[in-house]
């Protein structure tokens, strides 16, 4: 797991992980327990934990893809779509990222 600090392709590659695991526990485990358990504590919690992976997720893979010049119409749009659909990190991570180091 240290390897994926060394780079900036690495870097982005732990972030999307943490983003995409945010994402399953905030739509499987927090919203559920807010609307069938009416608990919303842990969507306070995750909430924002979620959405400061995804803003840094969102930079990073716009650092990368510049300091990489990455073309946009090729790489760049689809690492960015990855991060707002369900298990889209984890897929651009396989597909794409993983290739880079």
């Amino acid at each position: 797991m240290m390897h994926l600090f060394r780079t900036k392709v690495g870097r982005l590659r732990l972030i999307g992980f943490l983003e995409g695991v945010s994402l399953l526990v905030l739509t499987g485990i927090a919203m559920p327990m807010k609307y069938a358990a009416d608990n919303p504590s842990m969507v306070k919690i995750m909430g924002p934990i979620h959405g400061f992976f995804f803003v840094t997720f969102v930079i990073n893979a716009l650092s990368v893809g510049i300091e990489y010049k990455w073309k946009f119409t090729d790489i760049t749009w689809k690492v960015l779509l990855a991060c707002i659909i369900p298990f889209g990190t984890f897929y651009i991570d396989y597909r794409i990222l993983r290739k880079m180091e």
